[in-house]
């Protein structure tokens, strides 16, 4: 007899098919580890996120060469934020509660992770962090990955002045948290080097800004008193643009008033025209023109991966390669993804980084990196002119803020606590 002869069995029988096709797509779906990947893909800041979303796929992708993780595959899970502050919020939790992701490697303002930490401690998720960033903060559920204001902004200021012999310093930055805090910073800290309030200048401008005629006017006058000046640039996203070629169009020069920043690497120079950049500096713990071998193969398998020879490396992707395979080890190490487990896992996990020698995860949630100053060429690579000689410990809290002086970051016991006053030996909570 022929069981498809009946309408009925036919009918019975497609039902069972397409019910043993959903059950096989639902147990390939918790055979995957899920990653989530929350980087701006639109907007001011799509100018440096987009590259970290790829890297993300790409770190995934070579994973799962590698057999996957915990005998499971890695499955990315891509969202586009927007560069919208309040977004980021929304993404984060939708990444958690829907798609059930073990862990989040995202943001790059400060607003947009001061957004999500809320999230993420509600949920008890784990947020990768790769920017630098203005310290001031160690969350339980986030790992920095970037530098903190000791391996990026104090010795780029120690170098100006030791080096370069700078004695007045404009402080520019876009309006948001990350500038300000690290202004703050700053000041104290060149005021402890006996700098005088009248050799100071601090502006701030918005996301985006792009007329920058007057600013640069000041600057330009601010710098003709005779006394060598600098500009320390916390300018972050597009608004770099415009910024830089302004300095061009009123004659300033790298040799006249030499600018340092902190959020412009090879892929924000990679679209400029880098003929008024020439000359001046960027302080990170990791440029594409560092000579090793383990850089070498990571910058081929980037090209590979992307298949495009002309696209450059940066430091937030060197932090993503960092903490992305600090994750899989921590991971390996609990036997599980649990966030609590990976968390107390990751303490301690060590990783090569990129420059030289072996990174760590800290009991701050922030890791040890080398920290360079390059100066910029008109390919639109960085030639290194000064570097540390050892790791650098990432600090989360400031010496130089008498308010934090006198706080430490300890997430092991019997601290177990991201902001510990030593003085009064008492845990206070999160500020977000």
């Amino acid at each position: 007899m022929n069981l498809l002869s009946n309408p009925l069995r036919k009918l019975a029988l497609g039902a069972a098919l397409s019910s043993l096709l959903l059950g096989a797509s639902s147990a390939r779906a918790e055979d995957t580890i899920k990653v989530g990947v929350l980087h701006s893909l639109s907007g001011t800041m799509a100018i440096s996120e987009t590259t970290l979303k790829d890297t993300m796929l790409m770190l995934i992708d070579e994973q799962n060469k590698k057999g996957g993780l915990l005998g499971k595959k890695l499955e990315a899970v891509v969202v586009d934020p927007a560069s919208n502050w309040p977004l980021f919020a929304e993404k984060a939790r939708e990444l958690i509660t829907k798609d059930k992701v073990a862990s989040i490697f995202g943001c790059w303002t400060s607003v947009s992770r001061k957004s999500v930490l809320p999230v993420i401690e509600e949920l008890n998720s784990i947020l990768f962090y790769p920017v630098q960033y203005e310290g001031e903060e160690s969350s339980k559920n986030v790992f920095y990955t970037g530098a903190a204001p000791n391996q990026q902004a104090i010795p780029a200021v120690d170098y100006l002045m030791n080096d370069l012999k700078v004695q007045r310093w404009v402080l520019a930055g876009t309006d948001y948290v990350y500038p300000r805090t690290t202004n703050k910073i700053l000041e104290a800290y060149l005021k402890s080097k006996g700098v005088k309030p009248a050799d100071i200048m601090i502006n701030y401008t918005p996301f985006g800004h792009s007329d920058w005629q007057s600013i640069v006017a000041d600057i330009k006058k601010f710098g003709s008193t005779g006394k060598k000046t600098a500009v320390v640039s916390t300018i972050n996203g597009d608004a770099n643009i415009p910024f830089y070629k302004e300095l061009g169009n009123q004659g300033i020069s790298a040799e006249k008033i030499p600018v340092i920043a902190f959020s412009v690497g090879e892929e924000e120079l990679s679209g400029m025209d880098t003929k008024p950049l020439v000359g001046h500096l960027a302080a990170w713990n990791y440029f594409m023109s560092v000579d090793t071998t383990k850089n070498a193969a990571f910058i081929q398998q980037w090209k590979d991966y992307i298949k495009n020879p002309k696209r450059v490396t940066n430091d937030p992707m060197e932090a993503h390669y960092i903490g992305f395979n600090m994750w899989v080890k921590a991971v390996e190490k609990a036997g599980t993804t649990d966030s609590d487990a990976v968390q107390k896992a990751l303490i301690g996990v060590e990783y090569p980084n990129l420059t030289g020698g072996m990174s760590k995860m800290l009991p701050n949630h922030h890791i040890s990196k080398p920290v360079l100053i390059g100066e910029i060429q008109d390919d639109g690579q960085f030639v290194t002119v000064w570097q540390t000689n050892k790791l650098v410990d990432g600090d989360a809290w400031s010496d130089f803020l008498p308010d934090s002086k006198p706080i430490i970051a300890d997430w092991t016991a019997p601290i177990s606590c991201g902001n510990y006053n030593t003085k009064t030996k008492k845990c206070s909570g999160q500020n977000y």
